[in-house]
């Protein structure tokens, strides 16, 4: 068994294969919980500790809090020791295939692959050089593999990112945040806090309180009415230059140093179409067997936030995709499928 991704569900689907007694080889082409890495500074998960624990490892925070970006990949990097998961990490996975015999060959970005692996007398997957031969696949690759582009002029000037890292750099600066959903809002407020003058830019003629979580909405809201962070609802950037950006429909010119636009992200896809998946509707989502997370493919699986494809509004997270790796472990040794979880009426992610 491949497993391809050691995000937190990745890691999950590893721990329910040693458990089942499934041999695997995993990896990732960055480090463990490598998109949560890029996350901002301190970020608070808005999910509940309990929700986000793996592997029946527990997750404590100092006056149980909610958990920060820094304390979960530490968090990650606990559970991956005690449990003692086989990763590999920065090991790419560049082409996928299904062989005609039956199972599979995922070519990587590592040479050498063949000899930096530690020999078994019982071997479910064979690496040959830079490829991987293996009878059953997971992908558990997420649905965030890159920003959303606007496809503007200026887009890809020095002052504009796709990332919002920490306020620190936006202190005393003119700051346009393009978005209004929980990451445009919550960067917003905190460059804010800094002492940025924040403007925010939004397509929508205001903020879905659904999208924006209840401890957030209410500071946006006032801070606007206040008048300490300017909003222009209704609008989209048209082109960005040095020191202001043009806002649609009405060609506005708001001053800006930075930009940043949060406008969301998208799934890296390649590996499902390489591999024949089928992919469904505006999302792209993989067509698969939902007591199994099997897709039409025989051998191949699909765990996490990938099951989503590239989601427009979030409904996967996950806190609710820890089932996920049970089924998969069942499918794979026969056993009866596990019960369905209770229905996680509000994700709170």
């Amino acid at each position: 068994m491949l497993v391809i991704g050691a995000g937190p569900i990745g890691l999950e689907v590893a721990y329910e294969l040693s458990r089942a007694g499934v041999e695997y080889l995993q990896v990732d082409k960055g480090q463990i919980g490598s998109t949560i890495a890029w996350f901002p500074e301190q970020m608070s998960f808005f999910s509940s500790n309990d929700r986000i624990g793996i592997a029946g490892i527990p997750l404590q925070t100092p006056g149980q809090r909610k958990c920060t970006k820094e304390e979960y990949l530490a968090y990650l990097r606990t559970v991956a020791s005690a449990r003692n998961l086989a990763v590999r990490t920065y090991v790419e996975v560049i082409d996928l295939r299904r062989q005609a015999e039956g199972g599979f060959v995922a070519r990587t970005n590592v040479p050498s692959l063949a000899r930096s692996f530690v020999s078994r007398k019982r071997r479910a997957c064979a690496a040959r050089e830079s490829e991987i031969e293996a009878r059953n696949v997971v992908l558990a690759i997420g649905d965030m593999d890159r920003p959303r582009r606007l496809g503007i002029p200026g887009e890809e000037l020095p002052h504009v990112s796709h990332y919002f890292t920490e306020p620190h750099r936006y202190y005393r600066s003119r700051l346009l945040v393009v978005g209004g959903k929980n990451s445009a809002i919550e960067a917003a407020l905190r460059c804010w806090h800094a002492g940025a003058h924040v403007t925010l830019s939004y397509r929508r003629a205001a903020i879905d309180e659904r999208a924006v979580k209840y401890w957030l909405l209410p500071e946006f809201i006032g801070r606007v009415r206040r008048g300490e962070i300017d909003c222009h609802y209704g609008t989209v950037p048209k082109q960005i230059r040095p020191g202001s950006v043009l806002l649609g429909p009405d060609g506005r010119e708001v001053a800006a140093d930075f930009v940043l636009l949060l406008v969301g992200y998208v799934a890296d896809q390649r590996l499902l179409e390489m591999a024949g998946v089928r992919l469904d509707g505006p999302e792209h989502r993989p067509i698969l067997d939902e007591r199994t997370m099997q897709t039409e493919i025989e051998g191949l699986f699909v765990a996490g936030t990938a099951t989503a494809g590239t989601q427009q509004s979030y409904s996967v997270f996950i806190e609710n995709c820890h089932i996920h790796a049970a089924r998969i472990a069942a499918a794979l040794t026969g056993a009866p499928p596990p019960a369905d979880p209770r229905p996680i009426t509000r994700p709170e992610s």
